[in-house]
């Protein structure tokens, strides 16, 4: 096994794979290991055995691995650093300076070298793509292999012996110190957000009054409220929720209602509106008839990415009054990379680049898709000569070397890559004619990619990765609960009192400028609520590019 696996090392690259995404599986309470940290460990398992593996392989899926980061977040980037999300952003950026000088700071003390301290960058900010940009510098240093080589391996092991506390330490730091710190109650801070945008709270989530979506029919009798008006008033007249008349039986035959379409006594008519709503609201007043022909309405549900100008930053509220919302039902909000779900609630805005799951009758969800924007695809096709053509253009602007005296200046092929896919990702939010990678697609770009670069770095490094252990384990893992901890709390103080976030969203603003969405999951879970995801996604976005910046940013600083 041990002359198979150094014949074909492509074999100890998917079994370091295979080990990593298994273990990587489990958690408890929403933390583990993941498929990064797993993968690498058993890579370097692995590597005990003197196993051999190209660098073009880690460099080819590193690049595909970045472009996919930038284009998932380059909607909520540029739209974070341009416009309402600039508080923010600025906030994110804020983090991102103190978890570099953190790291700094602590390498600096004890005296690591570059490899060391570019690993407790990555580790305890939990921002693996950090490692490809400190490669990648490092190996830009014009030192002899001799001295690159440890330099190198000292990546992982940093890397490895600080993830653990970066990961499961930022959760506990956010969701169970964070509100003891600023002094207020999670769950109730959220409720009270809620109430100021307008939710109602009911079964089956945050104001559930706006999905659930079922057709029902009802025989209106003489002498009920609506009898004589218009089904566009008939409709008005429930302020407890969005209800329709989609169409009415009358003297045996079945008619589309529009707005000027008067009810009339004996009128069998087809409602649309939330499952609970119906029964509590209408079955008390009107009689339900089986209609199957009334109820066979062509129904469908679909995606649409929000691209429109006149859609960007107006609220569900607002939008709701809309020609082209009626008969329309909002059933999820995907925001960034992550698809962080946002909570539907009447205050809740719409911003480029979300995607909008909208229930209804073929022809309202056809003018609703285009008042938003494009409806999504359906299929797996990615747009590959796109993907190429665009990693071409980033690495080609990456390789360029600007001279400043005798300090050489550059992006790098990979700081092309990640701003190519954040160029892009932007650009097709606003033109989404071109450019489609499915999400499935994008995934696998975005998890694979870095994982398999992750897997060649664990095995190169294996067979030094004990050695570095033994000599400096002690050290990095408590100077990494340092670089961890400190940017995290004072970032609490920071977004409350300096940038004066909502208590129910500054947790969440927290998690996204560290990318830790682990602590993300378990502050949602403590506040029973979605509300905190509203923080999440700009800052994320920012955090991201940022963060894995700086892992070329802290090589330049030290060396």
């Amino acid at each position: 096994m041990t002359e198979t696996l150094r014949t074909y090392p492509e074999i100890a690259v998917f079994l370091s794979l295979a080990i990593g995404y298994y273990v990587g599986s489990f958690s408890i309470r929403g933390i583990g290991l993941g498929a990064v940290t797993s993968t690498l460990l058993a890579a370097i398992v692995i590597g005990q055995l003197g196993i051999a593996v190209s660098a073009n392989v880690k460099s080819i899926f590193f690049l595909l691995f970045l472009f996919a980061i930038g284009y998932g977040v380059g909607p909520q980037f540029v739209r974070g650093i341009a416009k309402d999300g600039l508080p923010q952003a600025l906030f994110s950026a804020v983090v991102c300076v103190l978890c570099l000088a953190a790291s700094w700071l602590a390498a600096r003390i004890a005296g690591y070298d570059l490899g060391y301290a570019a690993g407790l960058f990555a580790g305890s900010q939990t921002i693996s793509a950090s490692l490809g940009l400190a490669t990648d510098a490092v190996s830009r240093l014009g030192l002899p292999p001799e001295q690159t080589r440890p330099l190198l391996d000292a990546m992982p092991v940093a890397y490895a012996v600080t993830y653990i506390y970066g990961t499961i330490g930022s959760a506990l730091i956010l969701a169970l110190l964070g509100p003891k710190l600023l002094g207020f109650d999670l769950e109730a801070a959220c409720k009270a957000y809620e109430a100021r945008m307008g939710g109602k709270p009911e079964p089956g989530g945050e104001g559930s009054a706006w999905h659930h979506y079922v057709l029902r029919a009802y025989r209106l009798e003489a002498g009920m409220p609506v009898v004589g008006k218009t089904a566009a008033e008939a409709e008005a007249s429930y302020d407890q929720a969005r209800l329709f008349v989609e169409r009415l039986r009358r003297d045996g035959k079945i008619l589309e209602a529009k707005g000027d379409t008067v009810l009339q006594a004996g009128d069998v008519v087809a409602v649309s509106g939330p499952r609970g709503v119906l029964v509590d609201l209408l079955g008390h007043r009107a009689t339900e008839v089986d209609d199957p022909d009334l109820l066979s309405v062509p129904m469908v549900g679909v995606d649409v990415l929000v691209t429109q100008k006149a859609v960007d930053n107006r609220t569900l509220a607002e939008l709701s009054h809309g020609p082209a919302a009626h008969g329309v039902f909002l059933r999820r909000i995907r925001r960034g990379a992550t698809g962080t779900e946002i909570p539907i609630l009447p205050a809740t805005r719409i911003h480029r680049g979300d995607v909008l799951t909208l229930i209804g009758r073929t022809q309202e969800i056809a003018a609703s898709a285009q008042a938003l924007g494009h409806a999504e695809q359906r299929g797996n096709a990615t747009d590959v000569a796109f993907v190429g053509a665009a990693i071409v253009l980033g690495t080609l602007v990456g390789a360029l070397v600007w001279h400043v005296g005798a300090v050489p200046l550059t992006l790098s092929t990979a700081g092309g890559a990640l701003i190519s896919g954040l160029f892009f990702g932007w650009l097709r939010s606003i033109h989404p004619t071109f450019g489609r990678i499915p999400p499935a697609a994008l995934w696998f770009m975005n998890s694979v990619g870095l994982n398999v670069f992750i897997a060649v770095v664990g095995i190169s490094a294996g067979p030094s990765f004990v050695a570095g252990v033994r000599e400096v384990g002690i050290s990095l893992f408590l100077w990494g609960i340092f670089a961890t901890s400190v940017p995290l709390i004072l970032a609490l103080y920071i977004g409350k009192y300096v940038f004066r976030f909502d208590d129910a969203i500054v947790l969440g603003c927290c998690a996204g400028a560290r990318t830790t969405t682990a602590a993300l999951g378990m502050i949602t879970d403590r506040a029973k609520s979605q509300i905190p995801a509203l923080g999440y996604t700009v800052t994320y976005a920012v955090g991201n590019t940022l963060l894995t910046i700086w892992g070329m940013v802290i090589i330049m600083l030290l060396a």
